[in-house]
């Protein structure tokens, strides 16, 4: 998904786009920059914090800027989670590699953005995009992964957690939750397991990620629109040849949306400045 969407931005005739290519395979690295113009690529583990910003500081020497951030890295997982194991043992733990890269890449990723994105030039426009790949899986319990089910539902929340505070920077964050689109995530083999005719054309998640990218007002497949002030934070479900703009989550009732308020930003920092001077012997009551 992140080479079709770095060849799409590559073939645009009006920009031109400087393309940082991250991945741990270097071969295939390579050979996915050769194709590009403006091309380049860095070798990547993104769950490594050193290694993830030393790929960004080399991007940022090279472009002086960063305008876009495709937090795209994910495996599946393979192990059967619910194996049996011996009964007069203690039991292995479980791989958690899934969770690694799909949700602590993610954040590490959406971290290191922030930091960059507020050091690039301020030029007229809508501003960054940061858009993070969660899933189907995500959305709907996948029964047979449900670690990488629970990173995915992860960087939906995550997204939602932070679009406000990046959004009061100019800086606007997206999740896109895919349907099933046939990558290197499986092998040729494990794919055949699924009904080809219910499979997302990788187009598809191009035109939606790009639209994104693009910004002012949205509009997804059933057009229902946001204006651009407002669009942001957004999760986006892939499938098919459609997009789709999902409806946030609603209160249970009005005594916890007056709660949760007390979790944002303005509330939670003031509570901070409350404790350092109450610390510090100069608060006054």
């Amino acid at each position: 998904m992140g080479l079709a969407v770095a060849q799409a931005l590559s073939s645009r005739s009006n920009e031109d786009w400087d393309l940082h290519l991250i991945d741990l395979n270097e071969s295939a690295g390579k050979t996915a920059v050769s194709s590009l113009k403006n091309a380049y690529f860095h070798k990547t583990n993104v769950t490594d914090w050193d290694n993830l910003i030393s790929s960004f500081e080399s991007a940022f020497s090279t472009s002086r800027r960063i305008d876009f951030v495709f937090a795209n890295a994910g495996i599946v997982e393979r192990d059967n989670f619910y194996e049996k194991h011996d009964l007069s043992k203690a039991p292995p733990p479980p791989n958690q590699l899934s969770i690694d890269i799909n949700l602590k890449g993610v954040v590490n990723t959406c971290y290191a953005a922030l930091h960059y994105f507020r050091k690039s030039p301020k030029e007229e426009g809508p501003g960054p995009a940061l858009v993070m790949t969660a899933s189907c899986g995500g959305l709907y319990p996948s029964e047979f992964c449900p670690m990488y089910s629970a990173a995915k539902a992860g960087v939906i929340q995550f997204n939602k957690a932070i679009s406000y505070s990046y959004h009061l920077e100019g800086i606007r964050t997206y999740a896109t939750a895919p349907g099933t689109i046939e990558t290197n995530l499986m092998t040729g083999e494990e794919w055949k397991s699924f009904p080809k005719q219910y499979f997302t054309p990788m187009s598809t998640l191009v035109k939606a990620v790009t639209h994104l990218v693009d910004g002012g007002d949205l509009e997804d497949s059933t057009r229902r629109k946001f204006q651009a002030e407002e669009a942001y934070g957004l999760t986006v479900e892939v499938n098919r040849g459609n997009f789709y703009f999902r409806e946030k989550n609603k209160f249970c009732d009005a005594d916890m949306e007056a709660m949760m308020k007390f979790t944002s930003m303005e509330n939670q920092l003031a509570r901070i400045e409350m404790t350092k001077a109450q610390t510090n012997g100069t608060s006054k009551i």
